[in-house]
């Protein structure tokens, strides 16, 4: 369809009545999947007690989950393009379903890891769906706003909400409902958006399907994951981590040039390579690689520093959450009709590296209402502020033939950006932890004291790995203040503006 085609279409269609009830659905679909990458963490300790899961083994119950999601992510967005988005949003929802069951009903190892690694297949198809739905459902300006404002809210806090739902279900029920509590969430979204949903017409790419694009970006994608994942347990300098971050340039190469010579590809160039888009994605990715590891360092910091209980944990992260709804729906979802995108995006990165690092004082004794409540404001809110913008401006002015794999990029960025985080932020830990113990163990004579230094090591390696997390959101504010150009939306169209010309985005008319 081309882009006068696609204007004329949106002309002549009125805005979906039933848009604002879709979203609902998407929303508890949307937050049923980033939920689900953190709520399992919690349970972690208790299913592997329960099931006789190896201290080597343990860490394939996360692994599984993002190496599947990860890998399949540009399929599952080119499967929902080439289907139909509501179909493959219902077919993943009712899939995420049934694999949360299996999980929840594992009797062994084997079996908790394979529902692990089919949640993440299911999330593949289902994830990019739902973004694309609202890609082309909401065309209005004002009201794509205040639709990716509640979606970004959802997606950064989401996983914060996983620690605490995780702790609460771990502590006074059982791990098995850490599982069991998608199911409801995933039979709801899918009668609502059966019911609920109707697709516009005309946005279908009835393309044949790129094997070859598929086979290599779900190798490369699982190769680059699960290298960085082997990094975190085996070493940087390990030959199998060596050879899969090798096999992942290669293979990811390889798809690059089959992606620039087949009829009909997987990933069209042009979705990633319009300068817009192409800026959200790395700033995108960078942000999240911040957001993991902080996640995960505050985590074992409060519950074994602090000695917090996992409800408590969970709890002490709801500031985050505001913070990220609060800057999402209320600054972000107001200025981004008044001003360019990138004038959010860099300043709410810089806001969140302000907050990190304010963390970067973190000791045995700090206070959570002197330090870390404050940071975790600063992160939501930075956070909250950039991510509205970057949600609804990676899929703004794409095709709609182009809107699931477009999502499925966002979606990509994230889940690797996630990958990478933990296991490069979780090196750097681990390496000043043990730096910091070897130098000062000697002085420490009784047990005590070398417990106390023990901790003090833990500590100290957070604190220097959440150094190189500002680093990182400072990065991330820069190529959004760079690559980032495009104009506030004007108000008094919503057509396309043709295709991308002088590296603006084709969104409805540009104002500078």
């Amino acid at each position: 369809m081309s882009d006068t085609a696609t204007a004329a279409a949106a002309k002549a269609s009125p805005p979906d009545p039933n848009r604002w009830k879709a979203l609902a659905f998407i929303a508890i679909a949307q937050l049923m999947v980033v939920l689900d990458a953190t709520i399992v963490n919690i349970a972690l300790p208790s299913a592997q007690e329960d099931l006789g899961i190896s201290d080597g083994n343990r860490q394939w119950v996360i692994t599984a989950y993002a190496l599947a999601f990860g890998g399949l992510l540009l399929f599952g967005g080119r499967i929902a393009d080439l289907w139909g988005r509501k179909r493959t949003f219902v077919a993943g929802l009712i899939g995420f379903a049934g694999a949360s069951a299996l999980g929840g009903a594992a009797t062994n190892e084997a079996m908790l890891l394979g529902s692990r690694a089919l949640q993440g297949a299911f999330g593949a198809l289902l994830a990019p769906a739902a973004l694309s739905l609202l890609a082309v459902m909401f065309t209005d300006a004002k009201e794509r706003a205040k639709a990716f404002g509640i979606y970004g809210a959802i997606a950064g806090g989401g996983g914060a909400v996983g620690l605490i739902l995780g702790g609460v279900l771990t502590e006074y029920m059982d791990w098995r409902w850490t599982f069991f509590v998608n199911i409801p969430f995933a039979i709801v979204a899918a009668a609502g958006a059966y019911f609920v949903i109707r697709e516009p017409s005309g946005g279908r790419n009835r393309s044949p399907l790129d094997i070859p694009g598929v086979v290599l970006s779900t190798l490369g994608l699982v190769a680059l994951v699960y290298g960085f994942t082997r990094a975190e347990s085996d070493g940087w300098g390990d030959s199998v981590t060596i050879g899969m971050f090798v096999a992942s340039v290669v293979l990811l190469a390889a798809f690059v040039v089959t992606e620039s010579k087949v009829k009909a590809p997987l990933l069209p160039l042009r979705v990633i390579t319009e300068r817009n888009r192409g800026g959200i994605y790395l700033s995108l990715g960078l942000a999240i690689i911040a957001m993991f590891g902080l996640f995960l360092f505050l985590t074992y910091y409060l519950q074994i520093v602090k000695g917090y209980t996992p409800v408590k944990t969970g709890f002490a992260f709801l500031p985050m959450i505001a913070g990220m709804i609060v800057g999402s729906t209320q600054i972000g979802t107001r200025l981004m009709i008044r001003i360019p995108p990138r004038m959010l995006m860099a300043p709410g990165f810089l806001v969140a590296a302000v907050g990190m690092l304010l963390l970067t004082q973190l000791e045995i004794g700090t206070s959570y209402a002197g330090v870390i409540l404050p940071a975790m404001v600063l992160l939501g809110l930075g956070m909250g502020t950039a991510f509205m913008p970057a949600m609804s401006l990676a899929t703004y002015g794409i095709e709609p033939r182009d809107a699931g794999v477009a999502s499925a990029m966002v979606n990509t960025s994230q889940q690797v950006g996630g990958a990478i985080g933990t296991a490069l932020l979780n090196t750097i830990a681990a390496s000043a932890t043990t730096s910091y113990i070897k130098d000062h163990i000697g002085g420490a004579g009784s047990q005590a004291q070398q417990q106390l230094v023990q901790l003090e090591g833990q500590v100290h390696g957070y604190a220097n790995a959440i150094w190189f997390a500002v680093g990182i959101l400072v990065v991330a504010a820069a190529i959004a203040g760079t690559f980032v150009n495009a104009g506030r939306p004007d108000m008094s169209s919503t057509e396309g503006a043709g295709d991308g010309a002088e590296d603006e985005m084709k969104v409805p008319v540009i104002a500078h």
